[in-house]
């Protein structure tokens, strides 16, 4: 890894460091996340431990159960109410954050398409991602 993955909220309340590679990024079409980022998909790189995460500031978090149940926890900024990372209740190790988070957005790198089935005709993604109609096992 040549350089951490730096970023927070609008106003710098809600803060992290990564010191890890993620192992997914990924675009989502799912309800959730349409909803949650007030676009037609919510940006996301998912690391593989939280050991390596860094937090500062507090996060208010928001609970919703997907539709296997799996409850993720979207941690925002009570300040500014943007939106910062996720974890999951199946997937307790892993921490995930949004795209739009990052200090240098350049990082992120689109690897495929969840949730592909629930998209929006105007919700335009690049057609060369591998996409999945739900989430990928």
């Amino acid at each position: 890894m040549s350089d951490a993955y730096i970023g927070g909220c609008a106003c710098g309340a809600v803060r992290y460091e990564i010191a890890d590679e993620p192992i997914f990024m990924n675009e989502c079409q799912c309800q959730h996340c349409r909803k949650r980022s007030g676009t037609g998909h919510g940006s996301y790189l998912t690391f593989p431990s939280q050991q390596n995460v860094k937090l500062s500031g507090e996060a208010k978090i928001w609970q919703v159960a997907a539709d296997n149940g799996n409850v993720k926890s979207h941690a925002f900024c009570p300040q500014c109410g943007a939106p910062v990372y996720l974890t999951f209740s199946a997937t307790p190790a892993f921490f995930t954050i949004h795209a739009g988070s990052l200090d240098e957005p350049s990082l992120y790198r689109p690897q495929a398409v969840t949730f592909a089935s629930r998209a929006q005709a105007w919700d335009r993604v690049d057609p060369a991602l591998q996409s999945f109609a739900g989430m990928p096992e």
